[in-house]
């Protein structure tokens, strides 16, 4: 039986039966917590639908499916030994052992994380972390990857490399932990980690077809799924930042302050630098400026004033918003800028990190977790070789060990990520789940009596840069000369681009 009780003001109360200690768990604290862990787990499929939208129509599908299977994976991964490699309180400086196996003993016990709150509302906390970082990652395999082999990738991934990174950064017996590294809420395991993985995948997979050409010069398929993936995560990160406080306290009202900043002068800057290229008010521009504003801010969202959000917000829709064209510098066809946006963001946030942290922010816990000496405004100038340390040890091992992953599991029966060419021409919602995002497009092409294509051909005198499932379609639209809307058109010969 777990030995607890209760206090007069409703406080949870559990005794270490090896030296007497009470420890206390106040239920607004464990509500906060378990309110952010809501809120993280729906930033997943926010991603899935964020990514979805970016992609063609034929390959729409998959994205979203990606989120909730790596969802189900990483969950059961985390049960199995996840929490137990990232943080078991008898952890190494690398990664953390078996102690926690099965979640043998998380329960009652004060969390590796803070006292505040036990160890069971600690562990699904991170969980959604850890759920989080992987589909960030497999975002690369858009349009040419297969979703089989993914599922085996993402445990593998999540054991080698996230559980890793975030018990050095996280955990206080990490290397990282100890040099004095200030990482909030994960500039590092979840931003540096997944973006440099997928540009590791985006190498291996090499390019789509038909890239450099007409073919893949493509919009966006549908804004909207953008925009709504974009609000899902916004609205998620407030949990994912100021969830990180462990605690109901004013340190996790600053996390939210700092984080809705950086996001909104994040997205309009990148919209802004879109806008002298095309003279257009881009609402993809925006979305991707605010969710590079929310990755710069993410290490610091716990140790910097709101002013310097506003810097961080400035920086990332700028830097990152330029660090989309590398793909096109080095050659690797990252199709949904993920290195650009989450490693680059992350670097970015971390660095400015060590500038703008202060000793007095962490203070708004009222002297909860342990005192930091800042950054360079508290005038502690070692704080950016640390946290360039810790940036340039994530992005080398994340890419390092992804490669090997992939390498490994390339020379695997059934294991190749690459999907064959036909699949990429026919789609992969189509050829690796027999089902689509928007069924009633093929049967209403079908029923009007279009000749179907793939997006290797052009119909008629448009060519197939549409982005979808099928190219563009032109036709003559026959309207009932009884209806004065079809008359109108008819008088205008009735010509509609689909």
């Amino acid at each position: 039986m777990v030995n607890i009780t209760y206090d007069a003001s409703g406080s949870i109360q559990w005794m270490d039966p090896d030296d007497g200690t009470v420890w206390t768990y106040n239920p607004g604290d464990i509500a906060w917590v378990l309110a952010s862990t809501a809120l993280v787990w729906i930033m997943i499929p926010g991603v899935g639908f964020f990514y979805s939208g970016l992609l063609r129509r034929k390959n729409a599908l998959s994205m979203i499916w990606a989120s909730m299977m790596t969802l189900a994976v990483v969950s059961f991964q985390w049960f199995f030994w996840g929490f137990s490699l990232a943080f078991s309180d008898t952890a190494d400086a690398y990664i953390g052992d078996l102690r926690y196996f099965g979640l043998k003993g998380v329960l009652e016990k004060p969390s590796i994380g803070s006292t505040r709150v036990p160890s069971i509302v600690f562990c699904v906390f991170q969980l959604m972390f850890a759920a989080i970082t992987p589909i960030l990652a497999i975002g690369a395999i858009a349009e040419r990857g297969r979703l089989g082999p993914i599922m085996v990738f993402v445990f593998i991934w999540t054991t080698i490399v996230y559980d890793p990174i975030a018990c050095w950064t996280w955990n206080s017996n990490g290397w990282s932990f100890k040099l004095g590294g200030l990482d909030f809420a994960g500039g590092t395991p979840v931003h540096i980690s997944s973006g440099t993985a997928a540009l590791a995948i985006s190498i291996y997979l090499g390019k789509r077809r038909g890239y450099g050409t007409e073919r893949l010069a493509y919009k966006p398929h549908n804004t909207t799924y953008v925009v709504l993936g974009t609000v899902l995560l916004w609205f998620g990160w407030f949990g994912f930042n100021g969830g990180s406080a462990l605690a109901a306290n004013l340190r996790a009202v600053q996390a939210c302050i700092v984080t809705n900043l950086a996001a909104s002068v994040g997205g309009l800057t990148w919209m802004l630098w879109d806008y002298r290229l095309e003279r257009k008010w881009s609402a993809v521009g925006f979305c991707s400026g605010a969710i590079a504003g929310l990755v710069a801010i993410t290490p610091a969202s716990g140790y910097v004033g709101s002013p310097a959000a506003v810097l961080f917000g400035f920086m990332a829709g700028t830097l990152c918003n330029f660090a989309t064209q590398l793909k096109f510098v080095f050659g690797y066809d990252d199709c949904l800028d993920i290195f650009a946006s989450h490693a680059v963001g992350g670097v970015i946030g971390n660095v400015l990190t060590a500038l703008f942290a202060q000793a007095s922010i962490v203070g708004f816990d009222g002297g909860v977790s342990t005192p930091i000496p800042g950054g360079w405004l508290d005038h502690h100038y070692i704080q950016l070789g640390y946290q360039i340390a810790d940036s340039v040890a994530g992005l080398s091992y994340s890419f390092v060990m992804t490669t090997v992953i992939l390498w490994i599991m390339h020379f695997i029966p059934g294991l190749r990520l690459r999907a064959s060419e036909e699949a990429e021409i026919l789609g992969i919602d189509d050829a690796e789940m027999g089902e689509f995002a928007y069924d009633y497009v093929g049967i209403d092409l079908g029923a009007s009596g279009h000749e179907y294509q793939d997006d290797t051909h052009s119909h008629g005198v448009v060519p197939a840069t549409a982005g979808g499932r099928e190219p563009r379609h032109v036709h003559k639209t026959v309207h009932d000369a009884s209806s004065v809307e079809g008359s109108d058109l008819e008088k205008r010969d009735a010509v509609a681009v689909q």
